[in-house]
C-alpha cells in the first residue's frame, strides 16, 4: 500500500481551476439544451428561407419553429419562401404525377350563350274559348241526345229538345200577320219573336211551314269538350238556366311555373317550345300569351301562359310538359362545366401556370349552356384551366396550405357590350307604317322561331321606303327587350 502524499498549496490551486472549467462547460451546455433553436439555423445548406412550419394534415395552422405536430404523430414540415405566393404562386406537381393523374386542360374562351329558360307546366283548357248553353224560355225537356260530361262534340251538335208552350201563341200571331202581306207588320212580328228568345232558324222554319213549332233543339255553338251537362229528359227548365258548358279544343294553354328570379327574362309574345312526356322526341311550338300578374307565395314562381295549337286534338288538358323559352344569344367568357369545383359557398377553378404550377382561383359563375359554364368574374380570356383531375390537384393545394385566390374587391370594370346578333329570314309584308312592319315570315332556326305572322319595329323610317304591302322581302332583325327590331330590309324578286 503506497503511502499517502501530502498536498501542497500549488496542487490545491490547480484542482480548483480544473473544477471551475468543468462547471462552466457543464452550465453552458445545460443553458443551450433548454434554448429554442433559431429558425434560420434550421435552413438547409442551400440557404432557402423558411417562412413557417405546418402540419400537412392541418395546413391552415402555422408554427414558428419545427417539432412534432400537436395534432398528429408526425414532424412539422417547413414552408419555404420560394414556395409561397410571393415568388411563384401555386402548388407545384411533378409532371410524371400529372401524367399518371390524366390531367386535361381547357382554355378560357368566349362562347355563345342563349338566354334560354326551362320551366315545368301543365296543359289547361283555353278559358277564352268557352260556350255556355242556356234555355231561352221556360219549358220542358222533351228529348236528350245521350251526351255526358267529357264528351267531345262538333259545332252544332244537338244537346236536347225543349218544348216551349208559350211560343205557340206568338208564332200563330206571326203567321196571321204574315198572311196580310204587309212587309212592315211582318218585320215587326218577326222582331217580337226574337225578343221572346226564338232563334232565327226557328222563325224561318215557322214561316216556311206555315204552322207553329213549339219544340226547339238546343245545340252546341262550338266544337269541344262538354264540361258540365245539367239536362235530363222530362225536367222543367227556366229561362236563362244553364244546360251545358263546352270548352273548345282548337287551342290549349300550358301554364308554366317560372322562378321569380328568372321572370325578368320572359316577355309576352316570345316564342316557346314545349316537350310533353306523352310524345317523347316531339316538340310543339307556341307563343307566350300572358304573364299572370300575381306570384305564387308558396313556390315564389310566376305563372306564364303559353298558347298552343291543338291540331288533331292530341293535346289534352292535364298533361305535364316542359316549356323552353329562348331569347337573344350573347357571347360570354366560359369554361367547361367539369372544370368548376363547387363547394357550396363558392366556385373554384384550378388555373395552370408555368413550371407545372397550379393556382386555385375563385370565380363567379353565370349561366350553363350544354357542357359549358359562363364565367362572370375571376378569369381572363386565354387562360389555361384544369378540366380533368382538378380535384386531386385541389387536394394537393389544400395539403400545402395554399388558399384560393379570391375575387377582386375592387369594382369590376363593365364588360364590353357585345355586338347585337342579327337574324335573317324572308317574308311577305302584311302591313306597313313609318315605325313598324307586319310580316308573314319563314322560320328562324337560329332562335327556334317557326313560320308566323308578327309585327316588328323599324330601326329607321327610311327602311319603309321603296316597299309596299304584298311585297316579298329579305330582312335582318335583332332581339331587344321591348321586342324585335328590323335593321335591314330589301325587296326580293318574285320567283
Amino acid at each position: 500500500m503506497s503511502p499517502i502524499r501530502s498536498l501542497t498549496p500549488a496542487h490545491l490551486a490547480l484542482g480548483a481551476a480544473l473544477i471551475a472549467v468543468v462547471a462552466g462547460a457543464t452550465g453552458y451546455g445545460l443553458a443551450h439544451l433548454g434554448k429554442a433553436p433559431d429558425p434560420a439555423a434550421q435552413a438547409p445548406a442551400g440557404g432557402r428561407k423558411v417562412l413557417y412550419w405546418y402540419d400537412p394534415m392541418v395546413p391552415a395552422q402555422h408554427f414558428d419553429k419545427p417539432g412534432k405536430s400537436p395534432f398528429m404523430d408526425m414532424q412539422l414540415v417547413p414552408r419555404y419562401a420560394d414556395e409561397g405566393p410571393g415568388a411563384a404562386s401555386g402548388v407545384q406537381i411533378d409532371p410524371v404525377r400529372l401524367q399518371s393523374l390524366g390531367v386535361r386542360y381547357a382554355t378560357v374562351e368566349r362562347a355563345i350563350f342563349a338566354d334560354e329558360l326551362t320551366a315545368p307546366g301543365v296543359l289547361e283548357f283555353n278559358q277564352r274559348d268557352v260556350a255556355i248553353v242556356q234555355a231561352r224560355a221556360n219549358g220542358f225537356v222533351q228529348r236528350v241526345y245521350g251526351r255526358a260530361p267529357g264528351d267531345v262534340v262538333p259545332a252544332g251538335a244537338p244537346i236536347a229538345d225543349l218544348l216551349v208552350p208559350t211560343w205557340g201563341g206568338a208564332q200563330a200571331e206571326y203567321l196571321a200577320v204574315r198572311r196580310t202581306g204587309d212587309p212592315a207588320l211582318e218585320a215587326a212580328a218577326r222582331q217580337r219573336l226574337r225578343f221572346l228568345g226564338m232563334p232565327d232558324g226557328l222563325i224561318e222554319a215557322v214561316a216556311q211551314r206555315g204552322r207553329a213549332q213549339t219544340v226547339v233543339t238546343i245545340t252546341s255553338p262550338i266544337g269541344g269538350a262538354i264540361q258540365t251537362l245539367d239536362v235530363r229528359q222530362g225536367m222543367a227548365v227556366n229561362m236563362s238556366q244553364t244546360l251545358a258548358q263546352v270548352s273548345g279544343l282548337s287551342t290549349v294553354w300550358l301554364t308554366a311555373a317560372v322562378p321569380e328570379a328568372q321572370a325578368g327574362q320572359v316577355r309576352t309574345g316570345a316564342p316557346a317550345r314545349v316537350e310533353l312526356a306523352a310524345f317523347p322526341g316531339e316538340a310543339f311550338t307556341g307563343r307566350v300569351a300572358a304573364i299572370l300578374p300575381a306570384a305564387q307565395a308558396a313556390s315564389r314562381t310566376l305563372q306564364v301562359r303559353v298558347e298552343l295549337a291543338n291540331t288533331g286534338g292530341r293535346l289534352r288538358p292535364g298533361m305535364y310538359g316542359t316549356v323552353h323559352l329562348s331569347g337573344a344569344a350573347h357571347p360570354a367568357l366560359s369554361v367547361p362545366s367539369e372544370a368548376v369545383i363547387r363547394t357550396g359557398k363558392r366556385a373554384i377553378v384550378m388555373v395552370a401556370g408555368a413550371g407545372s404550377r397550379f393556382q386555385p382561383v375563385e370565380v363567379q359563375v353565370g349561366r350553363e349552356d350544354g357542357d359549358r359554364t359562363e364565367i362572370l368574374a375571376g378569369l381572363n380570356e386565354g387562360q389555361k384551366v384544369v378540366a380533368s383531375g382538378q380535384f386531386l390537384i385541389d387536394s394537393e393545394a389544400s395539403l400545402a396550405g395554399l388558399q384560393a385566390q379570391p375575387l377582386s374587391a375592387a369594382p369590376a370594370t363593365p364588360p364590353p357590350q357585345p355586338q347585337a346578333a342579327l337574324y335573317e329570314t324572308r317574308g311577305r309584308i302584311e302591313a306597313l307604317t313609318t315605325d313598324s312592319i307586319t310580316l308573314s315570315h319563314e322560320p328562324v332556326p337560329a332562335i327556334g322561331w317557326p313560320a308566323m305572322t308578327m309585327t316588328f319595329k323599324l330601326g329607321s323610317p327610311a327602311l319603309a321606303k321603296g316597299v309596299k304591302v304584298g311585297d316579298r322581302v329579305a330582312f335582318r332583325f335583332e332581339q331587344k327587350p321591348d321586342g324585335p327590331v328590323v335593321q335591314r330590309l330589301a325587296p326580293v324578286a318574285a320567283q
